[in-house]
């Protein structure tokens, strides 16, 4: 895959392509309305990995079948396959596709009727629909069930291969009611944006069915996905090559707290490639769906998400166009806790060692309530409580003057008659830029503080476009989306985590062509690729709360050897240095074409209180 060329034509396709004036919806089965008898009991569920012939579709359909059969056999309830299983994935126009299209329902989901009738089970495959009254085509997927067809999903985020014959798709994500459980399905390229997942989780989707062609990104993803909407994903890829791209196979089961239940090889290079099909099982737990990552889905603020709709591409004149070479410091340390003295010494410290490191120190940013360390209760809050030009606000201006560097730094912020958990970003000359209150509060927030009621975004001439999310913000993709689209060049992340949310990464370390560190935070991770924004994180380590360290720089484009991440040890105070340049406008994906490509008209759901 020549990445460049496909990053500038997809720019055309998409400006091309515009926005849809209406949005049509599959309808969902309801299981009330027809008596489904919920499982209750753990079930298998398999991933199919399968690697069609490109322009054979009733042989695809004939070995698929087969494959499906195999799984259902041996126990599985719930089969996925690839995205365009039944014909391959490239083709260059309409005209070369028109063959191998078929209706949803038509032939080939009848084919399938009949494996899932005598089964008892589900299946869920990609193939190219045409539309009947429109004579329009789909990257679509349909899921079978046992009474036959259950319904579709057509692509929402496309790839640039498939624009070249496909139109977009108008069903929004609609969640099928089964007896396994609400099944929704996304495909490929939609997990890129968090939306499309999270259109799922937003109407209570318990799995996330995702059939791909995935060379790395796409899969990459998933972890995240199932994270922050609570539901298992069952993801099929392919892992051969097909005219120059190469998919890397990985197919994979995840839980809803983005653990890997199974994984099928990853092949990363056109001499691995398997051709021979495989199938992954892993169990599903029904008790699993009620979770609190799901549960966590009622705290978000959609008052706050407006944003989301704004499609301000191609002509966004407020966009920063300068690239911006950041030195940045996340300094992590063991906080004193409520003695703010102790704890300046410390800052002190460590930004003087941070400046020792490289000259060119630009960039600090501290972890949460930087001076009295995070604070559960009201009669604490109010004694440390302080206004914007205090003396806390006033430290770090000296600390931002003599040492010539932006910091971001946070502080309990008593304003209005109200405390908030605040963090305020100072320049270099020591006066403030911006100050952002958290919005999305952890339970110890709760106790004392009032939420935030904004998301911006502050300007400098010195780093470009900063955004700032304190903690359990970046819980909440809404949270980052909003910032990207508000041009965010960087976001900085104070926090102070023990484990309270997210957890380590679990994809496959030969997924990424500059690995990602030992220790590295699913969370995080997904703010900065999420966003396309470079993003810095500032956390405590140890302590009577067990912190956990892991301050880092994670990057945009680590998958093919874009940037790497960095990340700090769980045990040790330090002055994490770290680099980047900004924007990286020549990169195949960017935060240029995310939001070039984000299909609006499909996110009211995500804004609506």
């Amino acid at each position: 895959m020549k990445k460049i060329v496909f990053g500038i034509v997809v720019i055309v396709a998409l400006i091309t392509a515009g926005v849809y004036q209406y949005i049509q919806y599959d309808t969902p089965v309801n299981a009330k309305e027809n008596n489904i008898k919920k499982v209750t009991k753990p079930f298998k569920v398999a991933s199919i990995e399968f690697n069609p012939i490109l322009n054979e579709r009733d042989k695809n359909v004939e070995a698929l079948a087969k494959l499906t059969e195999e799984a259902f056999k041996k126990g599985a309830k719930l089969v996925v396959a690839p995205e365009m299983s039944t014909t391959g994935y490239y083709y260059a126009n309409r005209k070369a596709i028109e063959p191998f299209v078929d209706t949803i329902p038509g032939k080939t989901t009848d084919v399938f009727a009949k494996l899932t009738k005598k089964y008892d089970a589900y299946v869920v495959f990609g193939m190219p629909e045409v539309d009947k009254k429109t004579n329009l085509y789909y990257n679509s997927a349909a899921m079978v069930g046992p009474n036959g067809y259950v319904g579709k999903y057509r692509k929402t985020q496309m790839w640039e291969t498939e624009t070249h014959w496909g139109a977009w798709g108008d069903l929004g994500v609609p969640v099928f009611d089964t007896e396994l459980g609400k099944i929704a399905i996304n495909i490929c390229m939609d997990s890129a944006y968090f939306e499309t997942a999270r259109l799922a989780g937003i109407q209570g989707a318990d799995i996330l069915a995702f059939p791909t062609n995935s060379s790395a990104q796409a899969i990459s993803a998933l972890p995240a996905r199932a994270q922050q909407n609570g539901m298992y994903i069952v993801s099929a890829n392919r892992s051969n090559t097909e005219h120059g791209f190469h998919m890397i196979g990985g197919s994979a089961v995840w839980s809803p707290e983005g653990h890997k239940l199974a994984e099928a090889p990853v092949v990363m290079t056109e001499k691995e490639d398997v051709d021979k099909p495989t199938i992954t099982y892993a169990t599903i737990d029904p008790k699993q769906y009620n979770n609190k990552n799901k549960k966590a889905l009622k705290e978000r603020r959609p008052e706050l998400y407006k944003e989301l709709m704004q499609y301000v591409e191609p002509w966004d004149y407020t966009k920063n166009t300068t690239p911006h070479k950041v030195v940045a410091a996340a300094l992590q340390y063991e906080p004193v806790m409520g003695n703010k003295a102790k704890n300046k010494e410390k800052v002190t410290s460590l930004i003087e060692d941070a400046k020792k490191q490289d000259a060119n120190l630009n960039l600090v940013v501290l972890p949460e309530l930087s001076l009295t360390g995070p604070i559960d209760n009201k009669k604490d809050a109010k004694s440390f409580a302080e206004s914007a030009d205090g003396e806390t606000v006033q430290f770090f201006e000296d600390l931002a003057k003599k040492y010539q560097v932006s910091i971001v730094a946070g502080l309990v912020e008593k304003a209005n008659n109200h405390l908030f958990n605040s963090a305020f970003l100072i320049s270099p000359d020591g006066s403030v830029t911006g100050k952002y209150e958290k919005t999305h509060l952890s339970k110890a927030d709760e106790k004392w503080a009032t939420e935030g009621s904004s998301l911006p975004v502050f300007e400098t001439k010195e780093l470009g476009k900063i955004g700032i999310l304190i903690g359990e913000d970046a819980q909440f993709p809404e949270a980052s989306g909003v910032l990207a689209v508000e041009r965010a060049d960087t976001i900085a992340i104070p926090s102070a985590w023990n484990g309270q949310y997210g957890g380590e990464m679990e994809i496959s370390k030969k997924m990424s062509v500059n690995p990602y560190p030992d220790g590295s935070m699913v969370t995080w991770d997904a703010v900065a690729i999420g966003a396309q924004a470079y993003t810095v994180v500032a956390n405590y380590v140890g302590g009577d709360q067990h912190f956990l360290g892991g301050s880092s720089l994670y990057t945009i484009d680590p998958l093919y050897g874009l940037d790497q991440p960095v990340v700090a040890p769980s045990n040790k105070e330090e002055a994490l240095v770290v680099k980047y340049e900004t924007l990286q406008n020549e990169n195949w994906f960017n935060q240029e074409l995310l939001l070039l490509s984000r299909r609006t008209p499909y996110f009211v759901p995500l804004i609506q209180e």
